[in-house]
């Protein structure tokens, strides 16, 4: 039985975290990866594209993302970072910098939750302290607890 489509932007999202990740720790393919999660996912076709948006755009961009990131948070070297949290921050990064058609503050709200399902205990509060400062709202970020 196939599932519902799914409409909006929060669940394509949280595929593209879940595609970044896999790519992050496999080195697979990452179209390979999308197509598989969005036909799982039951995506429409509007979501899944914005999907490949993002994690298209966070590959192409990583190199620059990654250097915001480890300017952004010093404390924590980029390759040792939690692998949920830096792909978090590269899509919130991407679409603050890049993309954004989206209000920062849906942008950073959604990073969070992101963060809060797939993340640890610290991942949230660290999350939203690196993106705080990156628009601009505080200083670099605290090391998690």
């Amino acid at each position: 039985m196939r599932q519902p489509r799914r409409y909006g932007r929060h669940p394509a999202r949280r595929l593209a975290l879940q595609v970044l990740f896999e790519v992050d720790f496999t080195r697979g393919d990452p179209h390979e990866a999308w197509t598989r999660g969005a036909f799982r996912a039951g995506l429409t076709e509007e979501a899944a594209a914005f999907t490949w948006e993002i994690v298209s755009g966070v590959l192409e961009h990583r190199k620059t993302l990654d250097a915001e990131i480890a300017a952004l948070a010093p404390e924590f070297p980029i390759e040792q970072m939690a692998r949920v949290d830096r792909n978090v921050l590269r899509i919130a990064l991407f679409e603050l910098r890049v993309s954004g058609d989206a209000p920062a503050a849906a942008i950073i709200d959604e990073a969070v939750e992101l963060a809060k399902l797939f993340g640890s205990e610290a991942s949230a509060k660290f999350v939203n302290g690196v993106l705080a400062t990156a628009v601009g709202g505080g200083r670099a970020a605290a090391r998690p607890d």
